[in-house]
């Protein structure tokens, strides 16, 4: 009996010895979690046996569980590197279709040869389908889950349908005596500013906005061209102004007496049908900026324009992708626009503890793990999602080491029971 019991103290001893090397061989393992061999006494005694002098046979490994503790983070220059804080997992598939996740810490992602979000192995990141413009995703669900993919493609054109214009007309100016307005001729007009607005094409085209005095005090009166072609009234000309702005004694704008200025999509179109392109609705001009918080103003200081923006873009590449802490991944064109690509799938369990491992830092869902329960990043009990970082192993090399000197102990003094008994046996045999 004392040798099964020395033995099982030798396994447990071994299976100590493992575990520690195991740690020590992945300190340096991205998304690592140590593992700790943890034990149990075996105790076997029948009906009719003597309890109070039973003796325990010995030493049983119970579990070697892993601690989901976190990791320190190791900061990269790779936007594609992610780290979790907190908890949670990512979620990948082996295949585009494929729907068996594996779940990890690990995130040293990159692209494939098709621009799909990979791990190390191949395996593809999963996301949560966004709407490309807020970012609102659509379906919180592991079966809903898509691989990302970046695009390579450049992004596409948006035609302008407003621009935003504020600026300070000088008000002690004198009303032109040359007519009709012509946009090449200052003689025939105060001030005059220029926007760039763009077709379904992408292609830009100069709209100028001309501001000429009135006789009417407070009163100016406002012109429009299209790469130097007019757009104002049926007539195509520059004999009657598009609109009149009128402005109070104190100098602000009369928002009342004084319209936006709207081009007219028909106009527009006519004036660019030879390009192929199209505005797809009215361009309106409006007397502020996008905020509403500044108006054009006549004071008696010289003309500023203060601001001049619009809503349409031309073809843009993409420069950058870049992912929140809520893991939300956006793409950035050179354009000025911002597309949402996808939100990174976040999966948790009720035990951690009870995953099943399959490798290359990699976990399966177990019925002692509990199911996958999806999420987005930093919200409710889910971790943020940090980019150009990776977390580290958790492991603690001082730790280990000291685990190692003692598991070694552990193995000498169960091989020395070994050997006392084996001496023992021996001289029981001798006597004669």
């Amino acid at each position: 009996m004392s040798f099964n019991i020395a033995l099982t103290g030798l396994a447990a001893a071994q299976k100590d010895l493992d575990t520690t090397a195991n740690n020590i061989a992945n300190v340096n393992t991205t998304g690592f979690k140590e593992s700790r061999a943890e034990f149990a006494d075996v105790y076997a005694a029948s009906v009719f046996s003597a309890g109070k002098t039973k003796v325990g046979d010995g030493a049983i490994t119970s579990a070697v569980a892993q601690q989901f503790t976190q990791g320190s983070l190791k900061f990269t220059s790779n936007s594609l590197d992610l780290a979790i804080t907190g908890d949670g997992f990512f979620a990948t598939t082996p295949t585009i279709s494929s729907k068996e996740h594996s779940f990890t810490r690990a995130g040293a992602f990159k692209l494939n040869k098709n621009n799909f979000i990979v791990d190390n192995n191949g395996n593809f990141l999963q996301g949560f389908q966004v709407d490309a413009t807020t970012g609102d995703v659509s379906s919180i669900s592991l079966d809903t889950t898509i691989p990302i993919q970046i695009p390579d493609s450049a992004g596409a054109p948006r035609a302008t349908q407003n621009a935003f214009i504020t600026m300070n007309l000088k008000s002690d100016e004198n009303v032109p005596g040359v007519v009709p307005v012509n946009p090449s001729d200052s003689a025939t007009y105060n001030f005059k500013t220029s926007v760039n607005v763009f077709d379904s094409l992408g292609g830009s085209h100069l709209v100028d906005v001309v501001f000429v005095k009135d006789a009417t005090a407070r009163r100016w009166n406002v012109y429009a061209a299209l790469d130097g072609q007019a757009i104002s009234g049926t007539a195509g000309d520059f004999s009657t102004p598009t609109v009149q702005l009128n402005f109070n004694a104190d100098g602000t704008m009369n928002t009342a007496a004084s319209p936006n200025l709207v081009l007219p999509q028909a106009n527009l179109n006519a004036l660019i049908a030879a390009t192929g392109a199209q505005f797809t609705s009215d361009v309106t001009i409006n007397w502020r900026d996008q905020a509403g918080t500044k108006l054009p103003t006549q004071y008696e200081s010289k003309f500023e324009l203060t601001n001049a923006e619009q809503d349409g873009t031309t073809v843009g590449r993409l420069t950058g992708v870049d992912v929140n802490t809520e893991g939300k991944i956006v793409a950035s064109y050179s354009n000025g626009d911002t597309t949402f690509l996808g939100q990174v799938a976040m999966a948790r369990f009720a035990n951690p503890q009870g995953l099943t491992q399959v490798g290359n830092t990699s976990w399966k869902e177990s019925l002692s793990s509990g199911e996958a329960l999806a999420g987005e990043a930093n919200s409710g009990t889910f971790g943020a999602v940090n980019s150009s970082s990776l977390e580290q192993s958790n492991v603690n090399l001082t730790n280990e080491l000291v685990n190692l000197i003692s598991a070694q102990r552990n193995f000498q003094a169960n091989s020395r029971a070994l050997e006392v008994n084996s001496t023992i046996q021996q001289t029981i045999l001798q006597i004669r």
